[in-house]
């Protein structure tokens, strides 16, 4: 990882904008909504608290991690995941790069602790 990647992943522990627009905030939650083109990069992020992402179309993604590990992802329109157990303890930071021909488009909710 080059220095000025490391600097952003480590900056990026106190990042919690995890979309590209928060569309609305409750003292229970947040929503976001993720819109990538493709070549488009979400800078490196932590998620520390329970979440789930739908994704709303079809896809390709490429996720680095704080801990050095790089994961390419296929994603299926109306796929969801969650993060049900995530804390200050056990979080992570990622950042989110389309490396595919579409753009990517996710609805995500991030839950209050």
């Amino acid at each position: 990882m080059s220095s000025s990647r490391n600097d952003e992943f480590l900056a990026a522990a106190t990042n919690d904008r995890i979309g590209t627009e928060l569309v609305l905030e409750t003292a229970e939650m947040k929503v976001w909504h993720l819109r990538l083109e493709p070549g488009e990069r979400l800078p490196a992020h932590r998620h520390d608290r329970p979440y789930f992402w739908s994704v709303l179309t079809d896809g390709m993604g490429r996720s680095c991690f704080g801990d050095g590990r790089e994961v390419d992802i296929i994603y299926q329109a109306g796929e969801t995941r969650h993060f049900a157990d995530l804390t200050s303890e056990n979080g992570f930071v990622h950042d989110l790069t389309n490396t595919g021909k579409s753009t990517l488009v996710f609805v995500t909710v991030e839950f209050s602790r």
